[in-house]
């Protein structure tokens, strides 16, 4: 699948991510308070940057790209012992940046980031 075009991927920043994107934060915190909802919750945070602005993560427009991904385990110890904690307010900050014109731009970076610093899943291969 190819990336959307950038007037796409505005057009869908401007109508919905900018609102959607702190909704699915707080969702997916919500079930990653619980073990059973711990799986959806850090799937909904990996696919941050795609409801902010319907980027695509690069394995699926490259398939050889999804190669060299941290272990499972490795992506685990560190969400449990960094990532729960540092997350939320990597994604706190942010959405306090997105309201700024100012500091839209890093807002916009970090959230497409949180994947990485949530469990070292790297969105872009």
């Amino acid at each position: 699948m190819a990336q959307r075009s950038l007037f796409t991927r505005a057009l869908w920043f401007v109508a919905i991510g900018w609102w959607a994107t702190p909704a699915v934060v707080n969702v997916a915190w919500f079930l990653n308070a619980t073990i059973i909802g711990l799986p959806l919750g850090i799937k909904l945070i990996n696919l941050v940057p795609t409801v902010l602005t319907l980027k695509e993560p690069r394995s699926l427009v490259v398939p050889e790209d999804a190669r060299g991904q941290r272990s499972l385990l490795v992506r685990g110890l560190y969400f449990l012992l960094v990532g729960w904690w540092l997350s939320l307010l990597w994604a706190n900050v942010a959405a306090f940046l997105a309201v700024t014109v100012v500091g839209l731009p890093v807002a916009y970076w970090m959230f497409n980031r949180l994947p990485y610093v949530t469990s070292l899943y790297r969105f872009d291969g």
